[in-house]
Parts: C-alpha cells; sequence; structure tokens
C-alpha cells in the first residue's frame, strides 16, 4: 500500500468483520518485520491481517507521542471501532497567529452493538460531530477542554434522539476516548470499558459499567423512572440469566438507540477527565468480549512490554484463550508516549517471592472512586473531572458563569438548533433534581429535546410501545 492511499485509508472508518484466529508466533514474527519501520512513520498504517496500527508525532515537543493498534475476532459482526488522530480543535485567533499547524486531538472510541449493527454504526458515523457542534466557539485550549465533558452529554444525547427517529431497534455501547496532549477525556454507557495503565503498574477504571446486574445506583434510577427489573422469567415460574430491563430485556441501564426498551435506559454518559504526567501510560478500551474473560489488572498485565498494535492482539488472544469466541470481541491500545522516546519502555513486572507478594500486592479494585489519582513510581496521575449522573439538569450546568456569545443565547443544549426567546425552556424548569433555583437561567432546550428529558426523568410516558 502506497504512504498517499495508507493516509487515506486511516481517514475511514472501520468495522469488525469475522476473521480466522492467527498463531500468536506468526503474529509476532511479523511484527518484528514492520516494526523496525514504525519508528518513522507518522501516519496510520492500515494493515489487513485483523489488526491496525499507527503512530502520530505532535510538532510540538511538549506533546506526547501517540501509538496505537486494535484487533478483533468477531461473532455477529456487532463491534466497530473509530481511530482518529488529526481532528482539528478549534483554535483562538491568538493562538492560530503563533503557529502555521492548526491544533489537533485523537478520537478512539469502541462501540458494541446489540440487535443489529445500525446504532453502532450510526453513532460511529455522528458522535465526534454532535460533540463538536455542542462546543463553543473561540476557546483557548484550557477553556475547550473544560468544556469537553458537557459537550460529550450533549453529542451522546443529540445522536441517541437522533438515531431514534429512525424507527430501528438496535442499541450500542459507547466508550469514547479524546486524547489532547496530556489529557485525556473518556466518555461511556455501557459496558464497554476503558482502563488506563500508567507508568508504575497503576491500574485505573475511566469508565464505569452501566450492568444492572453490577450497578445497584443504575437499578434505583431505572426503577424509579418507571422501568421493571428482573430476570428472565421461564416455564415453571423459575428465573434465569442476568438481571434486565423491562420492557425490551436489555441487561444494560445506559446505551444509545435501543427504542424498544424505553427511555429510562438513558444515553447520559460517565465522563472522566485525567492528566497524564510526562512519563505517559496506556489506554485499554475493549468491549465486553474481553472484559468478560479478563479483569483490568489481568488484561494490562498480559501484554506489558509489548508493543501497542501487538498488545491489542494479545489480549484478544488471552480473552479468548480463557472463554473462547462466545461474543464479539475488540480491543484498542493506545500509548501516549513521551516525545523524547519511540516506544514505551514499561516491562513487566519484577518478580518477587512469595512473602513479598503478600505484604505489597494490593487487590485490584475496579470502583472508579476508588482508582483516583494514581500514584505510582514514576509519576502521579490528576483527575480532573468526574462525573456519572443521569440527570441532564445537573449535567449540562448552567449558563450564568460560561463563556457564550449572543447567538448561542437562545440556542437548544443538546440539538444546537436556534430558539426565539420566547421558544427556549430551561434545562432546570420543573426538575426536583436540579439544585438551580432560577429557572430562567440557561442552558436551554428545544421543545422536542425537552420532552426527552422528561421522558428519561420518568416524568412523562416514553409513548415507546413495545416491539
Amino acid at each position: 500500500m502506497s504512504s498517499s492511499s495508507a493516509a487515506a485509508e486511516q481517514h475511514r472508518h472501520h468495522a469488525v468483520g469475522g476473521r480466522e484466529l492467527v498463531p500468536l508466533a506468526a503474529l509476532i514474527k511479523e511484527e518484528s518485520r514492520t516494526e523496525r519501520h514504525a519508528v518513522t512513520r507518522s501516519r496510520i498504517c492500515a494493515r489487513e491481517d485483523g489488526g491496525v496500527g499507527g503512530e502520530v508525532g505532535e510538532a510540538e515537543t511538549r506533546r506526547p507521542l501517540l501509538r496505537y493498534g486494535c484487533a478483533a475476532q468477531s461473532k455477529k459482526g456487532e463491534d466497530f471501532f473509530l481511530l482518529r488522530t488529526d481532528c482539528a480543535r478549534p483554535s483562538t485567533s491568538s493562538s492560530s497567529s503563533t503557529t502555521s499547524h492548526p491544533p489537533t486531538f485523537a478520537v478512539f472510541a469502541v462501540l458494541d452493538g446489540h440487535n443489529g449493527d445500525a446504532a453502532a454504526i450510526y453513532t460511529r458515523d455522528n458522535l465526534l460531530n454532535h460533540v463538536l457542534s455542542a462546543m463553543p466557539q473561540g476557546l483557548s485550549r484550557e477553556e475547550w477542554l473544560h468544556s469537553l465533558p458537557r459537550a460529550l452529554v450533549a453529542g451522546f444525547v443529540k445522536t441517541d434522539k437522533e438515531f431514534q427517529t429512525k424507527g430501528q431497534t438496535s442499541g450500542t455501547t459507547a466508550t469514547f476516548a479524546i486524547i489532547d496532549g496530556w489529557t485525556i477525556t473518556v466518555a461511556s454507557v455501557g459496558d464497554s470499558r476503558c482502563i488506563l495503565d500508567a507508568q508504575g503498574g497503576a491500574v485505573s477504571l475511566l469508565t464505569v459499567d452501566h450492568r444492572l446486574e453490577e450497578n445497584v445506583e443504575e437499578r434505583e434510577r431505572v426503577t424509579a423512572s418507571g422501568g421493571e427489573v428482573g430476570r428472565l422469567s421461564v416455564v415453571g415460574g423459575a428465573e434465569i440469566g442476568p438481571l434486565r430491563c423491562w420492557p425490551g430485556g436489555l441487561c444494560l441501564s445506559r446505551s444509545i438507540g435501543d427504542i424498544d426498551v424505553g427511555e429510562f435506559i438513558v444515553p447520559v454518559p460517565y465522563v472522566k477527565q485525567v492528566k497524564l504526567s510526562n512519563t505517559g501510560g496506556r489506554l485499554i478500551i475493549a468491549s465486553d468480549g474481553i472484559w468478560d474473560a479478563l479483569s483490568s489488572d489481568a488484561a494490562a498485565k498480559c501484554c506489558r512490554g509489548l508493543p501497542a498494535e501487538l498488545a491489542a492482539k494479545q489480549i484478544v488472544k488471552e480473552a479468548l484463550k480463557t472463554r473462547g469466541l462466545k461474543d464479539d470481541t475488540t480491543c484498542v491500545v493506545v500509548d501516549i508516549i513521551p516525545p523524547d522516546q519511540t516506544i514505551r519502555p514499561l516491562s513487566p513486572p519484577k518478580k518477587m517471592n512469595k512473602l513479598k507478594s503478600l505484604i505489597f500486592r494490593k487487590k485490584a479494585k475496579d470502583q472508579p472512586n476508588k482508582l483516583t489519582k494514581q500514584l505510582s513510581s514514576v509519576g502521579m496521575v490528576e483527575e480532573i473531572f468526574e462525573e456519572g449522573s443521569a440527570i441532564l439538569s445537573e449535567r449540562l450546568g448552567n449558563d450564568s458563569g460560561s463563556r457564550r456569545t449572543s447567538s448561542s443565547l437562545f440556542t437548544c443544549a443538546i440539538c444546537q438548533a436556534d430558539l426565539q426567546p420566547s421558544e427556549g425552556t430551561s434545562v432546570h424548569v420543573g426538575s426536583v433534581f436540579s439544585s438551580s433555583s432560577k429557572p430562567w437561567e440557561g442552558p436551554f432546550l428545544c421543545s422536542d429535546c425537552r420532552d426527552k428529558k422528561d421522558a428519561m426523568e420518568g416524568k412523562r410516558p416514553s409513548g415507546v410501545k413495545v416491539l
């Protein structure tokens, strides 16, 4: 493949298709041939062997180098992923005058569809644009990063709202990571997990699994909003399988799509934003085909010391070895590397004798509130933002202290539709969940988005017919 065609290929979205498993020995042999040339490449290189890998460098020496890989095995053909490293961040006039290159950021996402692939494909193709359309214009980089969590909420809800108008019953998880310099912002609904393996071996969760079986708070929210939670009943009255939401029988409490389930299954994402030290780290984003087989620690440990592309393949291999191919299995690995290095210098942990291991080993914990501000032996991971509420009035906040222009005063905070002064309704009006006592404050919603908000909070029937 020529360099121009490889560069063009990297802009395409990639769907996971069924491929034959390749022995690890063959992968290592092939990797050893290609890895010698990988350091000199500055754009993505798409390959046809079941994995995708690439390398991106920034002209600014302060920004890290990104190297990434993806591997997958298909069972139903409903997993999809997104790899983009050339997303342009709108810059202020002052910043654009000091550099000839517009600032960029990278996006990596995994989408695990169910009941068909339509929702996953639509989300892959539209979510990023919807997030960017919710961002105010003319922001500095710091303001842009500060606005990202709110824009991600708006983008997820808009994607869900627009897909549901198509009348298709498909749904999808979405784990969406934005990397801008050393700052990582992850938004997620469903159970496609993202973990951070920082230098020094500290493994942190950047997402929350929205599974009814395991998330008590989500079960309480769904039932309070009008849904029923229970197991599948079979002949004789016995209950089998995981907890599900009825109508629809979905095991998740948050997703995009799923019009046949009801709007108490919400698209409002859990969002976490962290900043790495300049020692870097590794992101692992994967569908539940990985996490049903491997713990977060096991996934991180099994690929330490390997380059990103081979690491993704190793994680998939370990998951298949543990559980077999029972579901679509997709893994994206992203190494965030200091600019003066060409590979991530993370070797497998040193062996300890049994006594030391009993004294110093820490039990793995997968609750995000237990994994904040992890201090490794090399550097600190700084937590900037974390919020998981499903209530829009809490997630969209107040406009009183935010940066805005007169043209955006009457714009729907979710779909960005222009509103007349008499049309917009504050997101805080009538919300028992809102801490605001000023209903004249924004952000504002159009009538359609207001109806969706009310349905998600259980204040009106969703009007969804069970098919």
